[in-house]
């Protein structure tokens, strides 16, 4: 946890220090008024006191009250501040880490575990940095401060007062024991929650089109019932606490009180009125020295579940990137294109490799196709070139250049990527096909429409409310899976990049569309290197090199009538397609 707090800034240090002075200022006012009591005390029982000397000390009283209620709201607000500049830090670093992620790293936190981690984690130590700074300081400064003022008094108080503060520890030590397991499986818990939840909302057409919202609740049932029952067994062992540090409390009262009486029972007549003054300003010492530990408990109640999601936080921000950026921003030629030289991938923890000895040249102005069944590896291939993953063995190089001499900035640059699935963002037409940042200017007005008429979208786009400024909801639901798919390839295009990569990008069109907008893209983008992924034959036919791939290794390669003649896997993914007249 301490390894946390080490991205606080300056200006929260500074508040830090500056609280530190004004729980310090509290304390000693907290533990000055004891001493007024004891003055009225004696001015009260001595014969010939003047009102005014017991309304003297009575006023220094009330200011060290006001005093130390003013010292606690500034140290309160401090802490606010303190506690939400740090969140904000923290959630930046966060979110700055987990982009810097590659797949694996995603893989291997899970996507609602890192939305968990980035909210309730942070959550949790915000509100021990508020409590913190107000109690887990304080507490010590106030026991050591309020021992130091009994210290020296008679031996029963002190012993009376040492039995006290044991049995409190033991009551804290028992509770961290049973509760400390049950909090680092709450916030797992809390993950799978986020999951189910996660799950729910964005599968919801699914779920009601197979009847499924029971089955779906029976989930979150379970997920819930599980997080409930560990957050009451926490609750109710963390219970005990409070009601035996009342009985504590008031148990040591009554043991001073009763101590007490018996020394002053003992004592003679000017004894007897030093001593009830002695007790009871032992008596405020001792309760001071208990409710500084019973602060202590109420940070305990929350240290526990702060110190895991500390825990949880600082495995994300110290996982080490998989993808390291390289150096170089260009490449040597400008018209290699994309190569693999016998490029081979083993996914993380996956017992054989997914793809074998992969070797081909896609060059500047080419059209590439890959085409193979499902889960031969088509997708792998073309995720290795933008370094979504590292390739296991080989080499991928772009315009000469292996990608992992590239900085990911200047490889990405180079890219147009569209990918399996067509994501879409929360704003309009224009902003999510002018996204991103190609190391030049926002794509202007006139660089979106003729994205968009290059991907065959403008005869939708235009009909809209609004136009390009049209709504576009989260994942873009409010669209139709072409329309998402076009907007996608919209996206890739007016980014003018060297190399285009479509990942099954044709596959909600229809066979007019694709057929018009591939050969726009042959017009428009010619220039580029166009590697394709693709299931049907009718959009990779006409490509310049077509690359066959069977369980990872490549089956056959060259253009379609070649592949005809001589490789029987793409004569059997053709013929289930097509007739023999049609692809004649």
């Amino acid at each position: 946890m301490l390894k946390l707090f080490k991205n606080l800034r300056r200006t929260e240090g500074i508040l830090v220090a500056l609280s530190l002075v004004f729980i310090v200022l509290q304390v000693w006012l907290d533990l000055t008024m004891p001493e007024y009591m004891a003055e009225i005390t004696r001015l009260v029982q001595m014969p010939g006191s003047e009102m005014s000397e017991i309304l003297l000390a009575g006023g220094k009283m009330l200011l060290c009250a006001l005093g130390s209620l003013a010292a606690s709201i500034v140290t309160a607000v401090c802490a606010a501040k303190i506690a939400a500049g740090f969140g904000k830090t923290l959630r930046r670093k966060l979110f700055s880490k987990v982009g810097s992620f590659s797949m694996e790293e995603i893989g291997h936190f899970s996507t609602a575990s890192l939305i968990t981690r980035s909210t309730n984690d942070i959550t949790q130590v915000q509100n021990l940095i508020v409590m913190g700074l107000q109690m887990l300081i304080k507490a010590p400064i106030m026991a050591v401060w309020a021992i130091g003022k009994i210290s020296g008094k008679a031996q029963e108080w002190m012993m009376s007062t040492a039995a006290a503060v044991v049995i409190l520890l033991l009551v804290v030590l028992i509770s961290m024991i049973l509760v400390m397991p049950k909090f680092k499986k709450m916030q797992k818990l809390t993950d799978d929650l986020n999951r189910v939840t996660r799950e729910n909302l964005t599968g919801l057409r699914v779920v009601r089109a197979y009847n499924a919202e029971q089955y779906q609740e029976n989930k979150f049932e379970d997920a819930n019932e599980a997080l409930t029952s560990t957050n009451l067994f926490t609750q109710r062992a963390m219970s005990f606490l409070m009601p035996s540090i009342q009985l504590i409390m008031s148990g040591l009262s009554l043991a001073i009180y009763w101590i007490g009486a018996v020394l002053i029972n003992k004592a003679d007549m000017m004894g007897k009125i030093d001593l009830f003054s002695e007790m009871m300003v032992f008596s405020q010492y001792a309760i001071q020295v208990v409710m500084s530990f019973m602060m202590l408990v109420m940070i305990f109640m929350i240290l526990p579940r702060a110190s895991v999601s500390a825990n949880r936080i600082m495995e994300v921000l110290e996982t080490a990137p998989t993808i390291v950026d390289g150096k170089q921003e260009e490449g040597n030629d400008k018209n290699a294109g994309v190569e693999f030289r016998n490029v081979s991938f083993r996914y993380p923890d996956a017992d054989g490799d997914v793809l074998q000895n992969i070797s081909f040249t896609a060059r500047k102005g080419e059209t590439v196709a890959l085409i193979g069944s499902t889960g031969c590896g088509k997708s792998t291939v073309i995720n290795l070139i933008p370094r979504f993953y590292d390739a296991t063995k080989g080499e991928v190089l772009v315009d000469g250049v292996n990608v992992r001499e590239y900085t990911q900035k200047s490889l990405r640059a180079k890219i147009g990527y569209v990918s399996q699935k067509a994501i879409l963002f929360t704003g309009t037409i224009r902003s999510n096909v002018a996204y991103g940042d190609n190391g030049r200017a926002a794509a202007s007005e006139e660089e979106v429409k003729d994205a968009v008429a290059t991907a065959q979208a403008a005869e939708f786009v235009e009909q809209l409310d609004g136009t390009y400024d049209g709504y576009v909801a989260q994942g873009g639901a409010n669209l139709s899976g072409g329309q998402k798919q076009r907007i996608s390839i919209a996206r890739a295009v007016a980014r003018k990049p060297e190399i285009f990569i479509f990942d099954d990008s044709f596959s909600a069109l229809d066979y007019k569309t694709d057929r018009i907008l591939r050969r726009t893209l042959d017009e428009k983008c010619g220039d580029a290197t166009r590697i394709i992924v693709a299931q049907r034959i009718g959009t990779i036919r006409d490509a310049d090199k077509i690359i066959v791939l069977e369980e990872g290794k490549i089956a056959g390669m060259g253009k379609h009538q070649e592949l005809m003649k001589n490789c029987e896997v793409y004569q059997q993914i053709a013929l289930s397609q097509l007739s023999k007249e049609e692809l004649a």
